[in-house]
């Protein structure tokens, strides 16, 4: 039997989430408690301290569900896509009602009122997700601070090209763990990309490549790319702009750059690790 993944294993020998009673063992289980991201986003960290390392992030509006609170740091997971971790529960406020809106633009500002000229409370990112009430004119207001509307859409609105979602992120600097548009890494690209599509991936690199193994077409490595074409090295990922540009969060570059995919492909053999899935959408 399959041991469950820890990432997404809201589980420890002393405490557990509830419905994982009979699934693992653990001294206690719990009901989670969900909590609503109000800060631009609230790192998800391996320990409660903020020196402990990133391995994800809850955007904006977002819902962290929390088993344990200790020394204002709650261990509990994203309800987005099932991250385990730490998370400040300063970053954290009251369950909220369900979001109906998420923002379509890479970044956009939360003001303190209806006015371009007026103080901006948050800068909140690409899928962050909203609830917006009544208008004013140009804005709208999320309870957290005033949006521009057309910032914003529906989260059934999906857009066409997660490539052209993903090039927006171009220069963006390489951040492990992290999917906002001030930083990010490889497989956060992907899916905060492929979420603005209308199309749900797991965390990591490699869970992603498990996933759309299953979903996609695999096709050999050598064979003609082309756009949208998602290629996985053992712990990497890129997006295919077209049949020999990738596009990737990469810590060589230290930011989402395009480059020829034959010399990333050279670059990382060189380092013993090739090609290892190609998965194209259809």
């Amino acid at each position: 039997m399959t041991s469950p993944d820890p990432r997404l294993t809201p589980a420890r020998g002393d405490i557990a989430a509830a419905h994982l009673r009979g699934v693992v063992q653990a001294e206690r289980y719990v009901e989670p408690a969900d909590h609503t991201v109000i800060a631009c986003c609230a790192p998800i960290r391996r320990a409660p301290n903020a020196d402990a390392p990133m391995d994800d992030q809850a955007l904006f509006g977002e819902t962290f569900a929390v088993l344990e609170e200790k020394h204002g740091w709650g261990w509990g997971f994203s309800r987005a896509d099932g991250y385990v971790g730490w998370a400040d529960m300063a970053a954290l406020g009251p369950a909220a009602p369900p979001p109906t809106h998420r923002v379509v633009a890479l970044r956009t500002y939360l003001y303190a009122e209806p006015d371009l000229k007026s103080p901006p409370r948050r800068l909140i990112s690409l899928n962050a997700k909203l609830r917006p009430g009544r208008t004013e004119g140009r804005f709208a207001d999320t309870g957290q601070g005033w949006v521009f509307a057309g910032h914003i859409a529906p989260l059934d609105d999906h857009e066409a090209d997660f490539a052209a979602v993903a090039e927006q992120f171009l220069g963006t600097p390489y951040l492990w763990g992290g999917k906002e548009s001030v930083g990010l890494d490889c497989s956060g690209l992907l899916q905060m990309a492929l979420e603005a599509a209308g199309v749900s991936i797991p965390r990591d690199s490699d869970q992603q490549e498990q996933a759309l193994s299953g979903r996609w077409t695999v096709i050999a490595a050598d064979a003609p790319k082309r756009r949208g074409d998602v290629v996985f090295w053992p712990g990497h990922v890129g997006i295919m702009l077209d049949e020999a540009q990738l596009l990737h969060a990469n810590a060589h570059h230290m930011q989402t750059a395009v480059e020829p995919l034959a010399e990333a492909v050279a670059r990382i053999s060189a380092r013993g690790l090739d090609v290892r899935t190609v998965a194209r959408s259809g």
